[in-house]
């Protein structure tokens, strides 16, 4: 009997670890010395609420987080803690279990309170055997708030405010578990799923919302400062965008559009609409790239430049669709397509005097820059562009119809492709040294060439000084050389003539024209044979008969 009594302590003792784990510290009297706002030393340190304190982490270290003198109309409270790169552990308890703890760059955890509870505690550990410092902050709830994640049946946590975020080269996506309506405290949560009225948790609505840090600004400063104005609800909605709301019926995913380098912190605020109340999950940030690896690394960022023109676009679209060749290789041979296809083009003017296949080529690589334009608008979110096949006939509609409105006039076509893409490249040359959104214009193209799920992306950039003054040398270079080019082709043929037909054409005329002197001399170079007539019409004209040396 006694046997058995031991294995019924032992089996509620396991299961309040996990149950009521936050009250660890809340009745018993703790005699270690309190780290008060702003120390970082010691292994306990005390929030209050609503005020972010950095906390620093050391190897093998515990430290413990607490409040106290909670007010009786607080029904829950968040702890969130954020750190650059570098992982953290929140826990329940002292030693972290599954289901127990998160480990993870931005973290929280939530925890209901019992009738009389006025202190609580949480702890921090640093996983991956060095320190972490980061900010976190504790935030109060009523009884009439929704509560975050509390509809969770995806993650370990029981209740799992956080935000789950996920990034490659092309996109980035965010999960989060369904919230449920609020409850007193020492009363049982609304059941989740058995009804579906507006007294259960499907009036709830979920705003998504997006924060972008300041361009090029990877600093560990610039984050902490973001994320202690954007922690709440409040200076959430004041600072952030808010990019969609989903129903309760809708799946608590979204993908964004991947900006490497760019940081960006994404929230969901869920609302209660009947009762006009509304929480926050746990802020979660990115930069789309590592801060530890070379592949993808924050500091040395690729970056695919379509300077080769058509031929280096169609065939890097081409090999990344059809081969698994490394990123490296596939650029290298991008760029020798890209000199074989401006060689070919070139070729066939000068040897075939084809300006047809100059001016389609020209009008379809404007025709692709005014198409993304277009497209990097807010145009491009419209829902019915989600659809890849509505979206790729605008597109190609675009892109096909400046070609055919440019026929007509193949040398003003080509000055204004000149003048339009070559104040871009010079744009995408300053985005290698200073980062600016106007480089996704084409990227973004380029990413639904190649991502076929890409089409479900937000691509909401962000737009700061430097895009602004971005888009004015933009403008001021591209009209500029377009004018300057028309005013110095003015008096010239609409198209240059082929240098091989023009030199045919020379060689001919010696042979029948026998007064020419040039019939009984050596050829010459047509340009310097030109040049030489030019020369001796000049001086005839003034009344000096020289003979021209050959």
């Amino acid at each position: 009997m006694p046997s058995s009594w031991l294995m019924y302590i032992f089996l509620y003792v396991l299961v309040c670890d996990g149950v009521v784990a936050q009250l660890e510290n809340s009745t018993e009297r703790d005699k270690r010395p309190v780290r008060k706002t702003g120390d970082n030393s010691g292994d306990r340190v005390v929030f209050l609420f609503n005020t972010f304190q950095n906390v620093n982490v050391n190897e093998n270290e515990t430290v413990q987080a607490v409040v106290s003198r909670i007010p009786p109309e607080v029904a829950f409270i968040t702890l969130q803690f954020h750190t650059q790169h570098s992982n953290a552990t929140l826990s329940y308890t002292r030693m972290p279990g599954l289901g127990l703890s998160l480990t993870a760059v931005d973290s929280g955890l939530l925890s209901p309170l019992i009738p009389g509870q006025t202190k609580l505690s949480w702890f921090l550990l640093a996983p991956d055997g060095d320190s972490v410092a980061g900010t976190g902050v504790i935030l109060p709830y009523t009884s009439s708030d929704p509560v975050p994640g509390s509809c969770n049946l995806e993650f370990d946590l029981d209740i799992d405010p956080n935000v789950y975020l996920h990034y490659n080269l092309f996109e980035t996506t965010i999960r989060f578990a369904p919230a449920n309506i609020g409850y007193s405290r020492g009363s049982n949560p609304p059941a989740c799923d058995t009804e579906v009225g507006e007294n259960t948790r499907w009036r709830l609505r979920y705003d998504i919302y997006q924060y972008f840090l300041p361009e090029s600004d990877l600093s560990e400063q610039s984050l902490i400062t973001s994320i202690q104005s954007v922690a709440n609800v409040q200076t959430m909605r004041e600072h952030g965008k808010r990019i969609m709301t989903l129903s309760s019926n809708d799946k608590t995913e979204v993908v964004f559009s991947s900006i490497p380098g760019q940081g960006i912190i994404y929230s969901v605020i869920v609302r209660d609409p009947v009762l006009n109340t509304s929480s926050s999950y746990i802020p979660v940030h990115t930069y789309a790239c590592s801060f530890s690896s070379t592949l993808d690394g924050c500091d040395t960022l690729e970056l695919f430049c379509m300077g080769f023109g058509f031929a280096a676009f169609l065939f890097f679209v081409l090999i990344t669709r059809t081969t698994k060749l490394d990123y490296d290789i596939r650029l290298t041979l991008t760029a020798v397509i890209g000199v074989v296809g401006g060689v070919i083009l070139v070729m066939s003017w000068w040897r075939f005097g084809s300006v047809m296949s100059c001016v389609v080529v020209v009008g379809l690589m404007l025709g692709f820059l005014i198409s993304s334009i277009v497209f990097f608008t807010p145009v491009g979110d419209i829902q019915v562009f989600r659809s890849n096949v509505v979206f790729w006939v605008t597109f190609s509609c675009i892109v096909v119809g400046v070609p055919l409105f440019f026929v007509r006039w193949p040398r003003e076509g080509n000055i204004t492709t000149c003048g339009v893409a070559g104040a871009y490249a010079v744009v995408l040359a300053v985005n290698a040294y200073i980062y600016t959104s106007l480089s996704y214009i084409t990227l973004n193209i380029l990413k639904r060439f190649l991502n076929d799920n890409f089409s479900k992306a937000f691509t909401d950039v962000p737009f700061q000084d430097i895009d602004f003054m971005m888009i004015t040398v933009w403008v001021v270079l591209g009209v500029s050389g377009i004018v300057l080019q028309l005013y110095r082709e003015r008096t010239r043929p609409f198209f240059p003539p082929s240098p091989y037909l023009m030199w045919l054409q020379e060689r001919e005329r010696r042979k029948t024209n026998v007064l020419d002197p040039s019939h009984h001399t050596s050829s010459l170079p047509s340009r310097l044979l030109a040049r030489a007539r030019q020369l001796t019409g000049r001086r005839e004209s003034a009344g000096e008969h020289t003979p021209l040396l050959l």
